[in-house]
């Protein structure tokens, strides 16, 4: 059946689009803060569960490997029981783990919540790209602006609220308690909101096939090479700060600082981008901030961090929606493209996943985060070289390469 973007949306109602636009938002503010607010209170959960750096670095390893791993699931997922169903179930995970952390006392009841954690965020995040190119046809790149914003934004709340939290209860279980009311709230947004339409849709097939295109592994690795950069500032730019003597509240404002810029740039630039067919120039620009920001942490960490995190928060933030539209972009079938995104995030989460730990040992080894930093200017110079390949006028051949090469 042709796909037929603009019957779609007139189908939709103003107040259903109201609803599942506010859904966006709550779904999206609900898959950072459980990671984001770990590291302004590492310290605290270190004394009383013993976890070190390496053990520290598993709260961030062990839910973006999940990301990874479920979401090559997310199209045979949402083929069997649906996309709706899917979401549901995995706002409700991440509702009930986020409420168990009120209860852990060991490192590895810590590390069993955040395979919880990432297993709910990790479903949400293959499924919903799909629903959003489906239910929003005419303005992909504005909504998927608007879910990569809140769930940068949610970031920020995790990197703020949970130290103020935490210090306010005088008991840091309480810093990741409260992510349980917002899980609990999209879910109900969700069961409303989101069209039963969108149930069993073919998948499973699709996203073998595009596992046989290069274009798939490529969109894979600069994905997850960028992230790995998100990962690492997540887990270890409060500590980073905190060994200068910052305190954890200051440290986890200079992380809300980072995923504000995150949510800012997420908006933004997609629009902004929306004008021309081809992302790569925005694209590149957001790595020319991620490059300043990774040089500014190596070389001058004191001097205007706030201005250096910003700009890094931007480009981070400004470089995932653009990947997300980039995967969409590749084909006009909103099931295949949400196949292709959530292959892009399966490969790219499980090396992202691993940054911290690797940054974890290098700064056993050198005594120094600055190493970390570095690692992250060389993977942010191979993204800019990779996404050279990533034409508009590509997409046919390397999608379908049965098909002919349109003129450009």
């Amino acid at each position: 059946m042709v796909w037929q973007p603009r019957r779609k949306a007139l189908a939709m109602g103003g107040k259903a689009r109201a609803l599942l636009l506010a859904a966006v938002v709550l779904i999206g503010l609900n898959l950072r803060p459980f990671m984001t607010g770990v590291g302004p209170l590492a310290a605290n959960i270190g004394a009383q569960t013993g976890l070190g750096l390496q053990g520290m670095a598993l709260l961030t390893l062990v839910p973006m490997l999940l990301m990874g791993v479920f979401a090559f699931a997310g199209p045979s997922l949402q083929a069997r029981i649906g996309a709706r169903q899917a979401i549901i179930a995995a706002l409700a995970v991440l509702g009930l783990a986020s409420f168990l952390r009120l209860f852990v006392s060991t490192g590895w009841e810590m590390v069993a919540t955040a395979v919880l954690l990432g297993l709910g965020a990790a479903i949400v995040q293959a499924v919903f790209p799909g629903v959003i190119k489906q239910q929003f046809p005419l303005h992909v790149s504005v909504v998927m602006g608007l879910y990569s914003a809140m769930l940068m934004g949610g970031g920020a709340l995790g990197a703020q609220l949970a130290p103020l939290i935490a210090k306010a209860a005088g008991d840091w279980h309480a810093g990741f308690g409260w992510m349980a009311v917002p899980a609990v709230l999209a879910l109900f947004l969700a069961a409303w909101s989101l069209p039963r339409g969108t149930a069993r849709q073919r998948g499973g097939h699709t996203a073998k096939a595009f596992l046989k295109r290069p274009r798939t592994w490529l969109l894979m690795a600069c994905f997850g090479l960028v992230n790995s950069g998100y990962s690492t500032v997540v887990a270890w730019l409060a500590p980073y700060y905190q060994s200068f003597g910052w305190s954890p509240q200051s440290s986890g404002s200079l992380l809300a600082v980072v995923s504000v810029g995150q949510a800012v740039a997420a908006l933004s630039l997609p629009v902004l981008a929306g004008r021309s067919a081809d992302r790569r120039p925005w694209l590149w620009l957001t790595l020319a901030m991620q490059a300043a920001g990774f040089a500014a942490l190596a070389l001058r960490p004191e001097v205007a961090p706030i201005l250096w995190t910003a700009l890094l928060g931007a480009g981070l933030g400004g470089c995932f929606s653009l990947s997300m539209i980039l995967a969409l972009d590749h084909l006009h079938d909103p099931v295949e493209a949400g196949a292709l995104s959530a292959l892009m995030q399966g490969g790219g989460f499980l090396i992202a996943a691993i940054a911290p730990w690797v940054v974890a040992v290098l700064h056993d080894a050198t005594g120094s985060f600055v190493a970390g930093w570095v690692l992250h200017l060389a993977c942010v110079a191979v993204v800019t070289v990779l996404y050279w390949r990533a034409s508009p006028a590509s997409y046919v051949a390397a999608m379908n390469p049965t098909a002919p090469t349109p003129r450009t």
